[in-house]
């Protein structure tokens, strides 16, 4: 039976490359995305699934939004992705009280009102998937206060849902890539790429297929005996 899988800020980067794998997995998809109505629009076509618009930040828009994805795949989430992220990035002493805001509702917030949202149902079925994104970063990382504050926050929300939901069926884990091909890498200047790449033992960024494949990979019955874990896809650094 297709799992219902439900990806949030699916339609491009990192999230686009889970959709597409999941897709290919033979899942049935849904996505959200924020405001790039273009990229919706494109991802739609070229997967032949719904993409849905609303803030992840907001929890009644989740409420609302989450209503309508599960009419569009036919019933509960199984398989939910918190992919939805964003960046603000200031040394502290440069950083606004909205940019630490914003970071931390649409980063941290969105894992618990989408996890909110599907976690009754999946205790009634007794089956589940939450995969959540954290990032290398989650250990610190200058310039990124709140980034990496969110990111360590979701691998504490993810072990400890993970022990509550043990018993029940419903796996919960998260992915902690480093630094990958996608969009968000184009904004970085070539001395500071050149400068990331040296510490990586790969020496490459990696590509976005490669984290999709960890996510496929954890929605999947195989991985029906890993929990609470957070898992590193970063081509050896800090390991």
């Amino acid at each position: 039976m297709s799992k219902r899988v439900l990806v949030t800020g699916g339609t491009r980067g990192l999230g686009n490359a889970i959709s597409v794998a999941m897709k290919n997995a033979g899942y049935h998809v849904a996505v959200t995305y924020a405001g790039n109505d273009a990229a919706a629009r494109e991802c739609e076509a070229a997967l032949g699934i719904k993409a849905f618009k609303w803030d992840v930040a907001d929890f009644e828009a989740c409420k609302q939004g989450m209503e309508l994805a599960k009419a569009y795949l036919g019933g509960s989430i199984e398989v939910l992705v918190n992919n939805a992220g964003i960046t603000r990035d200031a040394m502290l002493h440069k950083q606004t009280l909205q940019g630490w805001q914003d970071v931390i509702r649409t980063n941290l917030g969105s894992v618990f009102n989408m996890s909110r949202l599907v976690i009754d149902d999946m205790r009634t079925a007794k089956y589940g998937r939450i995969i959540s994104m954290s990032s290398v970063n989650a250990h610190g990382a200058m310039g990124q206060t709140n980034y990496a504050a969110a990111k360590a926050g979701i691998e504490g929300f993810t072990r400890s849902l993970a022990l509550e939901t043990a018993r029940l069926g419903i796996t919960v884990n998260a992915i902690a890539p480093g630094y990958a091909d996608t969009e968000m890498m184009t904004t970085i200047p070539t001395e500071v790429l050149t400068k990331i790449l040296e510490k990586v033992p790969m020496n490459r960024l990696g590509k976005a297929k490669e984290i999709a494949a960890v996510a496929e990979f954890l929605a999947s019955d195989k991985a029906a005996f890993i929990t609470g874990a957070v898992i590193a896809a970063n081509g050896g650094l800090r390991m």
